[in-house]
């Protein structure tokens, strides 16, 4: 099972993550969504697309643009099409 915990909180959990270049990939069903707000911010990665992100919002506090998914990935990555994956910042444990 991996965790995703910030400030304290859980923000996803999923013993079906994907793994990709280190960082945990969460299904979209296992984030709780309640602590995602979107952002503008994007990136681009050469093989797997165009990244989205969220800020996440816990006790008042904001980790900006600290997850990311790709809402359509390239082909090569279809396997986390709106997964979410988290920055440092965020203790991922499995």
């Amino acid at each position: 099972m991996a965790i995703a915990k910030w400030n304290g909180v859980i923000i996803a959990e999923s013993d079906k993550t994907e793994i990709v270049e280190g960082n945990h990939y969460f299904p979209p069903d296992s984030v709780h969504i309640q602590y995602l707000r979107p952002t503008e911010h994007t990136t681009h990665c050469g093989w797997k697309g165009d990244a989205s992100y969220y800020t996440l919002h816990v006790d008042g506090q904001d980790n900006e643009n600290a997850a990311w998914y790709y809402p359509e990935p390239y082909e090569k990555a279809t396997n986390i099409k709106d997964y979410v994956a988290f920055y440092p910042s965020v203790e991922v444990t499995a």
